[in-house]
């Protein structure tokens, strides 16, 4: 049935996710790239409306192009060392001046107010500040690095008593030392270390790509450190991608639950990852959100609603609440995010050496991939720890499948006694055997 309103559904299918970042912690990097174009004010609203559905927000900014831009202007040709210049003092100016300037220029549209704009009745409060503790890279390969600094230290009380009373904390790429001496910082690394002191849910960083592709140029939806790092060490030195990736896997390692990065040039990237389960762009965690495992009794209103579709349409016998209940513990699930995506089970003949696969089920929106393979695999390796010899499967309608996985055609009366006694010759199910040694 069509609706009137498009926004409607996907406002419904989002409310798990309102519910489960509200009082969540989340730092964001605007590199300076995105405040320097058009989409930097859809960037700002969208920050704001996730402040109002109660995500306690840190904003980090980049001011790379703003002040390159001030030292051409200048005739300053800054020396740079792995993408970070060498800041003496009249480079030092121009970064403290773009850096006020842009800050303020954030909070001025972050305090809109008027009627027909989108912060039209929302009073946020934005705060900045001392937050940050640097010290000087010093002196390295012979080369004195100046004011150009790395953090020593995040305040992470101080914001997060900020954070506490629902205010939006903005964190320019600068940090003050004990002697009173300011130093310009790299803005991802600022990210990483809010996000880590914090112990933030997410750091989201939004940069030039829309997250990272394979070879075949498909997007790679996640990644652990392990597997990002390769891909860090390939990037140019002091390249987005290289500061963005080892801000991500650092943050990931230390206890940071989850890193995104995402484009600013799409509109929707942010509320898009953020909204919807799979997401617009590559998630980087330690765990992942994709994970299978044994069931449990918490997962049977998931498996219900996962197989009553291929019950409804016959593929699949009806199995009741009470059913499952009982045999949970026969079952595998897959879990993405929450949700019950896939499911195996495995019913016991122990008195015939054999398993019965007793179903194998993917969500209509997750085939097409492995994950069959995955639950088949999980089945026979259980199968063959208990030292059983085949394992077989009752079908109506995905015979081939099975075929093409090892299993061949038999009869009923290749079942074990049990289970011969309780074959329903109405359906006609065909038998299927697969050996096991």
């Amino acid at each position: 049935m069509n609706t009137r309103f498009p926004f409607a559904d996907w406002f419904r299918n989002s409310s798990p996710y309102i519910n489960a970042h509200r009082g969540r912690t989340f730092v964001v990097l605007i590199e300076g790239e995105a405040l320097a174009s058009e989409r930097w004010e859809p960037l700002l609203q969208d920050l704001a409306l996730l402040n109002t559905l109660g995500v306690r927000l840190v904003m980090v900014f980049g001011i790379r192009p703003q002040v390159g831009e001030a030292l051409s202007e200048a005739g300053i040709e800054p020396r740079r060392i792995d993408g970070r210049w060498v800041a003496d003092e009249a480079i030092m100016r121009h970064v403290e001046r773009i850096a006020a300037e842009l800050r303020l220029k954030i909070e001025a549209r972050l305090s809109l107010g008027l009627p027909n704009t989108p912060l039209h009745g929302v009073e946020l409060t934005v705060v900045s500040g001392n937050l940050v503790t640097a010290k000087p890279l010093g002196v390295r390969d012979g080369i004195d690095f100046h004011r150009s600094g790395e953090v020593r230290r995040v305040r992470s009380k101080a914001i997060a008593e900020l954070l506490a009373k629902e205010t939006l904390v903005l964190v320019p790429p600068l940090g003050y030392s004990s002697t009173g001496e300011v130093f310009d910082l790299d803005a991802a690394d600022v990210a990483q270390h809010v996000a880590m002191g914090l112990g933030a849910d997410k750091l989201i960083l939004l940069g030039d790509a829309a997250g990272l592709h394979d070879a075949s140029g498909m997007l790679q939806r996640q990644l652990t450190p392990l597997e990002a790092e390769p891909l860090r060490r390939q990037a140019a030195p002091g390249s987005e991608l290289a500061r963005h990736l080892g801000a991500a896997c650092e943050a990931a390692r230390h206890g940071v639950a989850r890193t995104h990065l995402l484009t600013w040039h799409d509109r929707d990237a942010l509320l898009g990852e953020l909204f919807t389960r799979d997401g617009v762009g590559t998630m980087i965690t330690q765990h992942r959100y994709e994970q299978l495992r044994r069931a449990t009794l918490e997962d049977v209103g998931g498996l219900l609603e996962l197989l009553r579709p291929l019950e409804e349409r016959g593929m699949l016998v009806a199995r009741s609440r009470e059913r499952l209940e009982h045999q949970i513990e026969d079952y595998w699930v897959i879990e993405r995010d929450g949700m019950i995506i896939g499911c195996s089970a495995m019913h016991a003949y122990p008195e015939a050496e054999m398993g019965e696969l007793a179903c194998v089920a993917v969500h209509g929106d997750y085939r097409g991939g492995a994950r069959g393979d995955l639950l088949l695999a999980e089945v026979e390796r259980e199968s063959r720890r208990r030292g059983y010899s085949a394992l077989f499967a009752l079908t109506t309608h995905t015979t081939h499948w099975f075929l093409e996985r090892g299993f061949r055609l038999d009869g009923v009366e290749a079942l074990p006694h049990l289970r011969r006694d309780s074959y329903n010759h109405a359906r006609q199910s065909k038998v299927l055997l697969k050996p096991l040694g």
